[in-house]
């Protein structure tokens, strides 16, 4: 298993969803603003405490959770 050290998951920060550092931000919005388009510049002008290791484990998270087989694209929402 790969070690995220930026990535945290706590039942009493956003229902339990992989967070950056504890702060109330999602893995899933950083990857959603990526997939706008958004550069890591942009999304760290937005949210000024993120650094740019915080945006690439966040991918690294993704793929690595991706990798393990749980999810398919036939069960990802639409």
């Amino acid at each position: 298993m790969q070690h995220f050290t930026r990535i945290t998951q706590s039942p009493s920060v956003m229902g339990g969803r992989p967070c950056i550092r504890g702060m109330s931000l999602t893995v899933g919005s950083i990857l959603e603003l990526l997939a706008e388009g958004r550069t890591v510049n942009e999304i760290i002008t937005v949210y000024p405490y993120l650094e740019p290791a915080d945006v690439q484990q966040s991918l690294a998270y993704a793929a690595w959770w991706l990798d393990r087989g749980e999810v398919s694209a036939q069960s990802a929402p639409r």
